[in-house]
């Protein structure tokens, strides 16, 4: 049985070992892999029952002609495998139908020193054969189609993708200059004319108060569709759908049909209308219920009371987007329609695996009833991403329009919730038994569970890898770069079983030089350059793999240090990296400086252990000292800040002193947040809490209007303009 366990779990690319952050190799317990080969779907209780599935798959696997997909760098010849019966014609012909039309064809003769190796089925006999096509093909995503020698008969068909060496890089990099632009959750700006929430309108307001400062980028949170009927599941990195956009974002007073309704124009303006706007913008924190309820009212009136119809221009154009967007847009409206109306029913519906039976998967005849009979609901969901994409593309063409080097900068969370649209719309592709997480790190002790159902590797290479070609152009489209979130999940991924402590998971293995190849392919069609999150517990091999594909890494300053507890300068960072002083899972600088993601890290019980939590606070101020030390030795800390971290507290001076630091450095890159302008304390989220503390509702402390107006950080912008042209102490 062990060794059927043992074989099965090779197979399926579960790891049998795997080095932890600290050097320490763990191997992975058959438990686990007995438990995460169940969350894959097999039954693991019976040694006949698991021999029967590995047949079963080995079979499936020779009985193939062609691999479902051939994923190949572009160059003069290249191999694929094949896969053909005893006594089969080995003189056969191909046809490569390219993507441009246009099609190449010729013949192979397949001989014995061809063959990489055989398999034995009862009386059938399977031989798999190396086989060279000697022609320079274009990249693209093209067909090839295998033939009989007299091409009478098709005997098999697959993708062939041609990607070239490495992802795009921009003009001005290739020049060696360097740029630097701010990051920001974009539901946190406040401004005197939004919502209650940070939206696109706010966001062309920010480009153009910040490409005068000398900026070239806006970083972004991730802006994918959330949940409308459900506004507490808030957490950009756990939405509903990563192909389609939130729709809290749009301005529903930019809406071309607003505009065009005074009668809509005057109720707004009624003074009841204008005192619940004045308190959703007056509050700390953002009120996703209250927002929502307020937007999706006025959006519903806007929607009512237009004419979208095929007679006009407007209409035209809704209905060619509904038409491009496909299944995938139909899913994403029906699922937020029928979500809100299960919510209506008293249900509580977060999610399809409590909704009704009938309701569970999208592909159901009840569904498609439903479907039937709410289309005007449906239309409104589709209404509202054709206006989120509308406004969202306004940004992009601003950012563009105002030089910028960059534009706007997207994050592409790592998954989906065990909730989404996405999972309800492709079941087959997921496992929603088992989540995504990591093992044990500095950022999480005991491991990590992010609530994420993993996609299948050996679903998604069946599908030829469609699902992952739409999620990665959906999101490049008109960015100028795309952040991965965890890219390591390309090649590996901490799958945690049902019901299991975090650190009881084990990596599952993926394509990941297909799945680069594809990254590489999509960003120079959309001339989008990529940045990987490579932060945690990253094998040497993922780092040498992103630098040869062209995908900037991501350094964070405190993460980059020595042995002896000194930081790594800035100017030892790689060129190819975007660099940051801090992040979303990370306190502010002053959260840092003044030690509050401890102290309210022990209020939330993130620290149990009192003596650990002491070891911890010794640690900051060794590091803060450390900190002190190099920015004296760099030469760019401020003659009136003490050099002694026992009498300096973190303020301007010493904010923007580390911002210049980190200019200065070598990577072509440079974000800064918001909140460190600001001089913020309170983090973004704080990783390991659900609902101990606010995650992703915190505002910045100043409104658009105030802080694009301030002298003092308008002096830091050309600061950090001037710094990313000079050359650092080395």
């Amino acid at each position: 049985m062990d060794d059927l366990l043992e074989l099965l779990a090779k197979k399926r690319g579960i790891g049998q070992e795997y080095t932890d952050i600290w050097g320490k190799t763990t191997r992975i317990s058959p438990e686990n892999k007995r438990a995460i080969l169940s969350a894959m779907g097999y039954e693991v209780s019976e040694p006949e029952v698991l021999a029967g599935q590995i047949a079963h798959d080995d079979l499936a696997y020779w009985q193939q002609i062609l691999d479902p997909v051939y994923v190949r760098r572009q160059q003069p010849e290249f191999q694929i495998v094949c896969r053909l019966p005893a006594g089969s014609d080995l003189r056969l012909s191909w046809r490569i139908e390219q993507e441009s039309g246009e099609q190449l064809q010729g013949t192979v003769v397949i001989t014995d020193s061809q063959k990489v190796k055989s398999f034995q089925y009862n009386e059938l006999l399977f031989s798999e054969y190396s086989v060279t096509i000697q022609h320079n093909i274009p990249c693209g995503y093209h067909r090839l189609v295998l033939l009989s020698e007299n091409e009478a008969q098709i005997l098999a068909g697959s993708s062939l993708i041609i990607a070239p060496a490495n992802c795009f890089h921009p003009g001005f990099i290739q020049q060696n200059q360097k740029c630097w632009g701010p990051s920001v959750q974009l539901y946190s700006l406040r401004s005197q004319r939004n919502w209650g929430v940070g939206d696109f309108t706010d966001l062309k307001a920010l480009l153009r108060g910040i490409a005068a400062w000398g900026a070239d980028f806006v970083g972004l949170n991730p802006i994918h569709a959330l949940y409308p009927a459900n506004p507490g599941a808030c957490s950009p990195y756990s939405p509903s759908s990563r192909r389609w956009l939130n729709i809290i974002y749009i301005d529903v007073e930019a809406i071309p049909e607003f505009q065009a309704n005074p009668e809509l124009r005057k109720a707004l303006d009624a003074a009841e209308e204008q005192e619940q706007l004045a308190q959703l913008r007056a509050v700390e924190w953002v009120d996703y219920r209250a927002v929502f309820a307020f937007k999706l009212r006025w959006l519903r009136q806007v929607f009512e009371n237009s004419d979208l119809s095929t007679r006009t221009e407007r209409g035209k154009a809704l209905a060619d987007y509904i038409s491009a967007g496909g299944d995938s847009l139909l899913q994403m409206a029906t699922f937020d329609a029928l979500q809100n109306t299960l919510y209506a029913g008293g249900l509580d519906a977060w999610g399809p695996p409590v909704w009704p039976d009938a309701y569970r998967e999208y592909n159901s005849a009840a569904v498609k009833t439903w479907i039937a009979s709410h289309q005007l609901d449906i239309r409104f969901y589709l209404f509202l991403q054709w206006v989120a994409d509308q406004q969202m593309a306004e940004a992009e063409q601003l950012a563009k329009g105002l030089g910028m080097k960059v534009g706007l900068y997207r994050d592409l969370a790592v998954g989906v919730s065990e909730g989404s649209c996405e999972i309800w719309a492709n079941k087959d592709l997921y496992c929603p038994k088992a989540s995504i997480g990591a093992p044990p790190d500095p950022l999480g002790p005991q491991g990590q569970n992010w609530g994420l159902p993993p996609i299948d590797p050996v679903r998604l290479y069946q599908s030829a890898y469609q699902p992952f070609i739409e999620l990665v152009r959906a999101n490049m489209r008109g960015c100028g770069a795309l952040r991965i979130d965890h890219v390591m999940g390309l090649r590996r991924l901490w799958w945690v079983p049902p019901g299991a402590p975090s650190s009881m998971g084990a990596y599952v293995y993926y394509p990941v030089d297909d799945l680069l190849a594809i990254l590489a392919l999509e960003s120079h069609r959309q001339r989008c350059l990529v940045i990987g999150e490579d932060l945690g517990t990253v094998p040497p091999e993922m780092r040498t793999l992103l630098h040869e594909n062209g995908i900037y890494s991501y350094k964070v300053f405190f993460f980059e240090r020595a042995q002896d507890g000194g930081f790594y300068s800035p100017s030892h960072y790689p060129e190819q990296a975007m660099s940051a002083l801090t992040t979303h899972d990370m306190p502010t600088l002053r959260g840092f400086w003044h030690c509050d993601d401890l102290s309210l890290g022990r209020d939330l019980g993130l620290y149990p252990d009192e003596e650990k939590l002491q070891d911890l606070y010794r640690e900051r101020h060794s590091a803060k000292q450390a900190i002190l030390d190099s920015l004296r030795w760099h030469g760019i800390l401020p003659d009136h800040i003490e050099h002694d971290v026992s009498w300096v507290g973190m303020n301007a001076a010493l904010s923007h002193a580390l911002q210049v630091h980190m200019g200065r450095g070598n990577s072509a890159l440079f974000s800064t947040q918001l909140e460190d302008w600001l001089e913020m304390d309170k983090p973004v989220n704080v990783p390991g809490t659900s609902y101990e503390y606010p995650n992703w509702q915190r505002k910045l402390s100043r409104d658009l209007e105030s802080f694009l107006n301030d002298p003092a950080l308008a002096a830091l912008a050309d600061r950090l303009t001037n710094a990313r042209k000079q050359r650092q102490k080395i």
